[in-house]
């Protein structure tokens, strides 16, 4: 997880990433992935499982995009 901060030219619409940083608190000794961590889900499956996450709600988006219009 990340935070990403971006500049957006309006006159070209071409986008700069300025700085990429950790979401605050999320180390692996700090208190989010602990507090997971005390529910037995480690550090590592924590990540792999957030990963998952965002790849399966990317499929669903681009499917939802990409779908043909439904007529009425």
């Amino acid at each position: 997880m990340a935070r990403v901060d971006f500049f957006l030219e309006r006159s070209s619409n071409v986008v700069y990433v300025n700085e990429v940083n950790t979401i605050p608190g999320f180390t692996s000794i700090s208190m989010y992935p602990k507090l997971w961590e005390a529910s037995r889900l480690p550090y590592q499956d924590l990540i792999s499982r957030l990963l998952d996450l965002a790849v399966d709600r990317h499929r669903v988006r681009t499917r939802l995009r990409n779908r043909p219009e439904t007529q009425l």
